[in-house]
């Protein structure tokens, strides 16, 4: 029986992705650039809470603010997302009031 030696590197990737920190680690990432490039304003009443399949969910803490965002920063703020990570890691936002 003979043992193929691998990269740490390949294996820790494994691991990480097996239980589920990777997408974690994206998620926190994803909080982070929210919270620095985003006007201070919007953060305060709208925070992400997960992504999925490229779609990033968001939370809105009321009505009047989803209403705000989706109507008038949501272009600016998926641009901000998609420069930071890419055009196929944030493909669009789902904002819902929380």
């Amino acid at each position: 029986m003979s043992l193929r030696c691998r990269p740490i590197a390949e294996l820790t990737a494994r691991v990480l992705q097996g239980m589920g920190l990777d997408r974690k680690r994206s998620e926190a990432e994803i909080v982070r650039v929210w919270n620095q490039l985003l006007d201070p304003t919007v953060t305060a009443h709208a925070q992400p809470t997960g992504i999925r399949k490229g779609t990033l969910f968001v939370t809105v803490d009321s009505s009047v603010w989803l209403d705000e965002i989706v109507r008038y920063r949501y272009p600016e703020i998926l641009e901000l997302l998609q420069t930071s990570f890419g055009k196929d890691f944030v493909t669009r936002i789902s904002f819902r009031a929380g």
